[in-house]
């Protein structure tokens, strides 16, 4: 199977494998694990910070920013299909009391125009805003990078309004790649940023927290509370090592196998709706034309006859597709899902 529904299936590469059997551990509750240690060191060296923290997965990493920077009754301003909001169990509100307010920007590139409007009035009978969330790249909106001086426009704007900035950078080497830009200045004004080992990058498990040192020392005690306090975790912070330091080189094959797929979906107007200015890393989305579903509207009736033919994708929508690309498909296999998908576009 040529397996296309996310970055997040990728399995660890020989290299990881052999760095977990044979890494140095110790109890990361006590801080003594050494390559947890080292791993912690090393991110917050690349992201020009003080403090980095390992964290079994993205949410946790977001869901922890959330908690540093806001108190309960305040308003989180996030983009309208942004992951903090749709895909991580309502968590804002359950272990912050926030809620989120959304903005809804066009390819899903909240600009500082686009969020002044939504921060809470000073009256104190209304929600005042706790921060900005802001997601790079942005996933739903498929994959698309939020260039630096809109960046900068949005850091400039919170710190004017005192307000406190975090990233979703699940997928920030991506962007980092996409620009030619380094991940330090990138992200250089946020004063949190979430990545994940485990997407692009390719490691089997965990995220990363980045900021200040007090922030993260705070951030240690919030992953406990979520139940992220992990043991011998050197063995998982290993592969992400190696994910760190030698997958990032390689995501511009991916930005390439997912333009091969994203032109041959274009090729077939008649069946697909696809805007090829949003693939600009490794997602692309389009939107099967059809509402009828005898005639091949239902995204779910069109990767289920792609999984008969051996590829996997995701339905996102009763009409939208998404294909992601990653170290386990190479450019054979993408050629080969992409001629499987032209030929099954033109059957509807």
């Amino acid at each position: 199977m040529i397996d296309l529904r996310s970055d997040t299936v990728t399995r660890p590469t020989p290299a990881m494998r052999e760095a977990m059997a044979s890494a140095e551990v110790g109890d990361d509750v006590y801080s003594e694990d050494p390559t947890v240690n080292r791993l912690e060191k090393e991110v917050a060296e690349v992201f020009g910070r003080e403090a980095s923290i390992f964290v079994p997965t993205g949410t946790m990493g977001n869901q922890i920013a959330i908690r540093l920077h806001t108190q309960h009754g305040q308003e989180v301003i996030c983009e309208a299909r942004s992951h903090v909001l749709d895909w991580e169990m309502a968590m804002m509100s359950a272990f912050s009391g926030c809620q989120a307010r959304t903005v809804a920007a066009e390819r899903g590139i909240l600009t500082w125009e686009n969020i002044k409007p939504a921060i809470g009035p000073k009256i104190y009978y209304r929600a005042q805003t706790g921060m900005i969330s802001l997601e790079n790249t942005h996933n739903m909106a498929g994959g698309t990078v939020t260039p630096l001086p809109v960046l900068e426009e949005v850091w400039a704007g919170a710190r004017e309004a005192g307000l406190p900035v975090h990233l979703d950078g699940a997928r920030i080497f991506n962007a980092a790649t996409a620009l030619g830009l380094s991940v330090a200045k990138l992200t250089s004004g946020f004063d949190t940023v979430m990545f994940c080992l485990s997407k692009g990058l390719g490691a089997p498990v965990g995220s990363m927290l980045v900021g200040s040192r007090k922030a993260i020392e705070q951030a240690r005690i919030y992953r406990k509370a979520l139940g992220g306090g992990m043991r011998q975790a050197g063995v998982l912070a290993a592969a992400g090592l190696i994910a760190l330091r030698e997958m990032s080189k390689r995501l511009h094959e991916d930005h390439a196998n997912a333009r091969l797929l994203a032109e041959a979906v274009a090729a077939e107007p008649a069946a697909a709706e696809i805007d090829l200015e949003t693939v600009q890393t490794n997602i692309v989305i389009f939107k099967l034309r059809s509402t009828d579903q005898a005639s091949g509207g239902d995204a779910a009736a069109f990767t289920a006859a792609l999984k008969q033919k051996g590829v996997l994708v995701s339905a996102i929508g009763p009409h939208s597709v998404r294909f992601v690309t990653h170290y386990d498909v190479d450019r054979v296999a993408c050629e080969r899902a992409a001629a499987i998908v032209s030929q099954q576009l033109r059957l509807l």
